[in-house]
């Protein structure tokens, strides 16, 4: 039986590490297959040396998420665990404290995984960023709060906020009221952040100068985009024909950001998606960066991450029967 002590120097961080009746606690013994015995600002922790020595690694990866002021609940300690099974947490450990945006109501936006992180920082330093992932990673929020960031520093006199209105299994016709109604719902996870950053009166001001606009794709024909922010969202229901005219809209001292998920694509049967194909032939290309978000980044409810897990898993069997049965046809 193998044993290490960690000693927490905080009480206040010892009582978010341990959690609400010890839940922390109880899922790191669960995973590790350890016993853990709490007693103030102390952890025992026994069992196997290796399961031991991962529990110290993710305690270590909470306590530095603690010492950022950021909180712990299920889904960071569990990303934590993720981090350690991947033996990539030194990279959380060392990420930067950093604050992309304040939001109407005075809370800080920061990453919350390396995937985020490494998001944001292409943002930063490239005229052209793609985040490419499964949903619930924060692409959409994460840019629009770089868009409003950039904007309150003056570095943007616009942010344009685009999508495509294309249909997930309903019809556009059978929604009610005139065309802006029909295509509103599509355009609604982007009012959502803009709403959260910027409140709802600074957003209808700001809409009404001009200086925010959220539109479909369509209208963005014919455009040439300077001094902008510009993000496009749901990407992968783009078609190749319109991939290349966003991203010729692309003026002076301006941003784009392109985010999409190859796995939900929408598009009518034998339709390219511009997502698919643009992430393959910018690959390499200065000023343009492409960031890839996996299964750790999702920040959501726990069975989201299950979900995507058990798709991808279901994908990967797909594709490995279709290829033994041309193995056998031949």
């Amino acid at each position: 039986m193998y044993e290490e002590t960690v000693h927490i120097d905080r009480l206040d961080q010892a009582v978010s590490l341990f959690g609400s009746y010890d839940e922390n606690i109880r899922l790191l013994e669960r995973t590790f297959r350890i016993s853990i015995v709490t007693r103030s600002s102390e952890i025992r922790i026994s069992g196997e040396e290796s399961n031991v020595k991962k529990a110290v690694r993710a305690i270590n990866a909470m306590l530095a998420l603690l010492n950022r002021g950021d909180t712990l609940n299920d889904q960071s300690v569990r990303y934590c665990i993720s981090l350690v099974e991947d033996n990539i947490e030194g990279q959380w450990e060392n990420m930067p404290d950093e604050c992309i945006c304040i939001t109407s109501k005075g809370k800080p936006i920061k990453p919350k995984t390396i995937g985020q992180s490494n998001y944001a920082k292409a943002i930063a330093g490239h005229s052209i960023t793609f985040g490419v992932g499964p949903a619930g990673t924060g692409k959409t929020y994460l840019a629009v709060a770089m868009a409003v960031a950039a904007f309150r520093r003056g570095e943007v006199d616009r942010i344009i906020l685009t999508r495509p209105a294309v249909e997930a299994g309903e019809k556009l016709g059978f929604l009610p009221g005139d065309l802006q109604s029909k295509i509103d719902p599509y355009l609604r996870p982007l009012y959502d952040a803009l709403f959260d950053m910027l409140g709802s009166e600074s957003y209808q001001r700001h809409l009404e100068r001009g200086t925010i606009e959220v539109a479909p794709l369509a209208y963005m024909r014919g455009r040439t985009l300077d001094d902008s922010f510009i993000i496009l969202d749901e990407a992968q229901n783009t078609s190749r024909e319109q991939m290349k005219m966003f991203l010729t809209r692309l003026g002076f001292r301006s941003k784009m950001v392109i985010n999409g998920d190859v796995t939900q694509i929408d598009l009518p049967d034998g339709k390219k998606s511009g997502l698919s194909q643009v992430i393959r032939i910018l690959n390499g290309i200065d000023d343009i960066a492409i960031v890839r978000f996996d299964g750790r980044d999702v920040v959501r409810h726990k069975l989201v991450q299950d979900i995507i897990k058990a798709y991808e898993k279901n994908e990967k069997n797909e594709k490995n029967e279709k290829k033994m049965n041309r193995n056998n046809g031949s």
